[in-house]
């Protein structure tokens, strides 16, 4: 896969970008390189991203975005569902000129990745989900039950954060309701489908510890679910399992990340 082949030389740009009620706060380093877009974490913003963009560098032309509420920038909304956030990514590539994109997703965005990938194989170049979209039935009513108490009490210390732009301005019901939401997505007999039914060179990269709010092995019972998708589709592999724990990983290990990007790129589409 050439540069060439796959993007036109694009000024970079940082703005807002208008979707339905709200408006995203969009950064597009332009150039002649492979787009790719970064979907963030459920509640993280594109700075998380800055280290594997920086491990990639010029090959690539990058659009990272705030999704929804999180940020400095992007604005409130009357919807905050999954399927605005996968709504978002289509309003976002077409303000920007972009047609066909590799999609790299971390946490919650490599569930929208695989999503949208899914939905558009003709547009998506290749996929790189890290540290999600693995089909596990972790959601009970125990464990909804503890996703509530843990973002009621999280809800005390989110306003005196919001204006650093690390907390999303959601308040905790809306936080709640999101990775609920998330739990249903990801139940085997709702994201599996989603998974075989991708058609692109799609990589990913897991973590080894735990995530914010998991206990004991849950994260790596989780992970374990991935043996029986790369089994079923032979356009999936898992790139690495690196040391760092789910909300490190972008920090720690970008080169690794930046690796299965590289790898997507480089096998015929």
């Amino acid at each position: 896969m050439t540069k060439n082949s796959t993007s036109s030389t694009a000024t970079a740009w940082t703005g807002m970008v208008p979707v339905e009620d709200t408006a995203l706060a969009v950064t597009d380093t332009g150039g002649p390189g492979i787009p790719v877009v970064y979907l963030n974490g459920q509640f993280a913003t594109q700075g998380y991203w800055r280290r594997v963009i920086a491990e990639l560098g010029t090959d690539y032309r990058h659009i990272t975005y705030d999704e929804r509420a999180r940020g400095r920038k992007s604005k409130r909304s009357a919807d905050y569902s999954f399927e605005a956030a996968v709504r978002d990514v289509d309003a976002v590539l077409a303000a920007r000129g972009v047609d066909r994109v590799l999609v790299a997703g971390w946490s919650y965005g490599a569930f929208v990745a695989a999503h949208w990938a899914a939905r558009n194989p003709d547009r998506t170049l290749g996929t790189v989900l890290v540290e999600g979209a693995q089909p596990h039935d972790w959601l009970d009513d125990a464990m909804e039950l503890r996703i509530r108490k843990t973002f009621r009490r999280l809800g005390l210390l989110m306003p005196l954060l919001r204006p650093t732009g690390l907390t999303p301005r959601l308040n905790a019901e809306q936080m709640a309701d999101s990775n609920i939401e998330l739990g249903r997505l990801a139940r085997a007999a709702n994201l599996a489908p989603v998974l075989d039914a991708i058609t692109v060179p799609t990589r990913y990269v897991v973590a080894s510890g735990n995530s914010l709010g998991s206990k004991g092995d849950e994260q790596e019972q989780i992970r374990a679910s991935l043996d029986g998708v790369v089994l079923r589709n032979p356009h999936i592999r898992i790139s690495a399992k690196v040391a760092s724990n789910h909300d490190a990983i972008l920090k720690k290990d970008a080169p690794a990340v930046a690796k299965a990007v590289r790898e997507v790129t480089a096998l015929p589409n």
